[in-house]
């Protein structure tokens, strides 16, 4: 990638847990770094931390709430405005299965929470700050969307996407996984030749996040194992010009056989415009 000095960076759920260990390595580099969360006066804290331990300035945080879609379209609107563009998106936010997997929760537009933060959220951010990233890709050649999943993936059903049958939060966490896997190589296949990657990964197993505490797993991987491999796919030169590929860690892996399906990749960006209201990318 080009030089970091002067690229702008977008991390989403980077007041904790990975999205922390991520920034904390970026932000060393003489990047723009701007900061997601959804708790003001824990970013806050964050974002002076940052200013008070690393020597770099250019470090701003943004409050947003991915429960709530009009809040998801202030806060693109809010960057558009601040930014004149977008070298790298991590969608990073999202929340897991939960301490009651059998409780079904949902967003403020009514939507399963697990399937509303994970998925509907960053799938409506990514695709409006698209001409951000594609001003990037078109002054220095390259911009990257990396879409953080994981390897726990589930079929989706789209007779009952929003689980209100037969729910489990488990279920519902792993579904919300896959679907973001499957923009992912959808989006990637609509950018192709435009300069702007797109590709997702599973950033390591069972890192000590409040995600994986509060699942309840056992944790088995310090954060920083995640936070190398996302920093690694925002980063590296060896890829450049990789795009609608699924990582483990720094290594391609094969996702769930759904993810490969293009009518179900279709069927599943058909009905996401219709929840968001918003036109796909053409």
């Amino acid at each position: 990638m080009h030089n970091d000095k002067g690229r702008i960076i977008l991390i989403t759920g980077a007041t904790d847990g990975l999205g922390l260990g991520v920034a904390k390595l970026l932000a060393a580099s003489k990047s723009t770094l701007l900061l997601h969360g959804r708790n003001p006066a824990k970013g806050q804290a964050v974002l002076e931390e940052f200013r008070n331990t690393i020597n770099n300035r250019h470090i701003r945080y943004y409050n947003c709430d991915f429960a709530s879609l009009t809040e998801v379209r202030l806060f693109a609107a809010t960057i558009a405005k601040d930014e004149e563009r977008l070298d790298v998106l991590i969608n990073n936010a999202g929340i897991g299965a939960g301490p009651q997997v059998k409780y079904r929760e949902t967003s403020q537009d009514g939507y399963e929470l697990r399937f509303a933060v994970n998925y509907l959220a960053p799938y409506l951010l990514t695709n409006l700050l698209l001409p951000l990233l594609q001003r990037a890709a078109q002054k220095s050649g390259t911009a990257r969307i990396i879409n953080v999943v994981s390897h726990s993936q589930e079929v989706l059903d789209f007779d009952n996407p929003m689980l209100e049958r037969d729910y489990n939060g488990g279920r519902a966490y792993r579904q919300s996984k896959l679907a973001l896997v499957m923009f992912t190589f959808e989006l990637a296949r609509k950018l192709m030749g435009s300069g702007v990657t797109v590709n997702a990964l599973h950033p390591a197993s069972l890192m000590n996040t409040k995600l994986v505490r509060n699942w309840p797993l056992k944790p088995k991987n310090p954060v920083k194992k995640g936070a190398e491999a996302v920093a690694y796919l925002a980063t590296s030169d060896k890829l450049k010009r990789v795009t609608g590929q699924f990582f483990y860690g720094k290594r391609h892996a094969v996702a769930l056989i759904q993810a490969y399906d293009v009518l179900s990749r279709v069927r599943l960006l058909e009905l996401s415009e219709q929840w968001t209201t918003i036109q796909p990318q053409e």
